[in-house]
């Protein structure tokens, strides 16, 4: 045998050029150019797609690959071209993938297990949102939903289990499938959300009776609400967004019952606290949803009719407090401007006793009275307001302090504190309202 020397260069240049016939001269040999392999692909199949790999593959050995593949894996594999993206789409439409990776226990006590249940369905969220990347909204949802629809815990009036994690998890899904997605297109989920729970007749129900008659009712639509649609929102827009179509279709007594079932204070046996909202005066962590929830509308909704009349004052005054100073200002503004001095007098005497209570800096509700004071034009009305102010707070110690001295021992000793407490922020109220006076120039 001959070894016949080749050099890595010539292997090149063999492997590029065509090989010639035995009456070929080099001279006349036709120029091929370098092909790559999808090129290759279609000039030995045609440009039909018909005959690509996967076609070639039996479907269980097509199964058996994506069934290796995790749900993010599978959403990053279907976007490769439009055959795979049917190929997933089929695989996902199974009802074994189905029974795999979408149903799911939604009752798992640890912490852990819920976080991860949770990311497992914001990652399906991504898988769907990229599957049908190519299909009309309205298909879209209906493809999805075919799917999810079928699980119970998803569904109003279908799971009754206390801490359920159906709803989170549909949150997250939907987050993560509509993120990105224009109003146009969201108005559109919405309405089809509507559609599919039947949840406006059963919001009807509720918020033209009689606040705690359905009292599982309510906490279900608030669960579904806050979970589903509003809690997964960390963009300020986006969550008022959803807040506003949940509102939008009732006027505005129902408005307000309604922002008192989504927002409202929870009782430990998990009903919404309406009678606590009128008997006695609740922590500022029983109202922060709600204050959050009227500043969230305040630049597109009116506040009006938000806080009923037979609240107890106190739960007014602090939920005005947490909404801060321009809601707080305007709702008292209105207020004086209808003449309504008592009222306003009552209430500031209580925004007073909140900020003590409560650990807020005193010279803001110098500042609120301040501003209150310039709404009234002449130096007489000022004078009014001032000395209603002042009487208010004699008659409020007034009355605290009868409350103290005849009834229950526990309650006796509840209102004895708050009226030491009034007692204190009266005297500091008044000692930075008589120094900012002071240090006017004119003084």
């Amino acid at each position: 045998m001959v070894k016949v020397k080749t050099s890595s260069r010539s292997l090149g240049r063999c492997w590029l050029s065509p090989r010639r016939g035995p009456y070929q001269s080099s001279h006349h040999a036709p120029e091929r150019r370098m092909q790559t392999r999808s090129q290759i692909s279609l000039s030995t199949h045609g440009s039909s797609t018909s005959h690509s790999f996967f076609h070639r593959l039996p479907s269980e050995v097509l199964d058996i690959i994506l069934g290796k593949l995790t749900v993010l894996e599978l959403s990053v594999f279907g976007m490769t071209s439009k055959d795979i993206t049917s190929y997933v789409v089929d695989y996902i439409s199974s009802q074994k993938w189905t029974n795999k990776e979408i149903t799911q226990s939604f009752h798992q006590p640890a912490y852990q297990d819920q976080q991860a249940t949770i990311s497992h369905y914001r990652a399906l969220g991504l898988l769907f949102k990229r599957c049908t990347l190519l299909l009309p909204t309205k298909e879209r949802l209906k493809f999805i939903f075919s799917r999810f629809s079928q699980i119970p815990c998803f569904m109003l009036e279908h799971c009754f289990v206390q801490d359920c994690l159906g709803f989170a998890c549909l949150g997250g899904f939907l987050q993560t499938l509509i993120a990105g997605w224009d109003e146009l297109e969201c108005h559109r989920v919405f309405n089809f959300l509507c559609d599919l729970t039947n949840i406006l007749p059963k919001t009807e129900a509720i918020v033209h009776s009689k606040p705690g008659i359905y009292r599982f009712q309510e906490v279900e639509i608030r669960l579904f609400c806050r979970k589903v649609l509003l809690d997964p929102w960390s963009n300020r827009l986006e969550c008022q967004f959803w807040l506003i179509e949940l509102l939008k279709p009732w006027p505005m007594v129902s408005q307000a019952h309604l922002l008192l079932i989504l927002f409202g204070p929870l009782l430990p046996e998990g009903t919404v606290g309406f009678q606590e909202l009128v008997d006695r005066a609740l922590p500022h962590a029983a109202l922060w949803d709600l204050a959050r929830a009227l500043l969230l509308l305040l630049a597109n909704w009116r506040s009006k009719g938000v806080i009923p009349p037979p609240w107890h004052v106190e739960n007014v005054a602090r939920l005005l407090v947490l909404c801060g100073s321009h809601l707080c200002y305007t709702f008292l503004v209105s207020k004086a401007l209808n003449g309504r001095l008592q009222e306003i007098s009552k209430l500031i005497v209580y925004i007073i006793l909140v900020c003590e209570k409560d650990g807020y800096h005193m010279n803001w509700a110098v500042k609120l009275v301040q501003q209150v004071c310039k709404v009234f034009n002449s130096d007489p009305e000022k004078f009014l307001f001032l000395q209603n102010l002042e009487n208010m707070f004699a008659e409020t110690t007034r009355d605290f302090f009868e409350s103290s001295v005849g009834g229950n021992l526990e309650d006796d000793r509840e209102i004895f504190q708050t009226l030491c407490i009034l007692l204190d922020s009266s005297a500091r109220f008044h000692a930075k309202f008589l120094h900012m006076f002071l240090r006017r120039p004119e003084m």
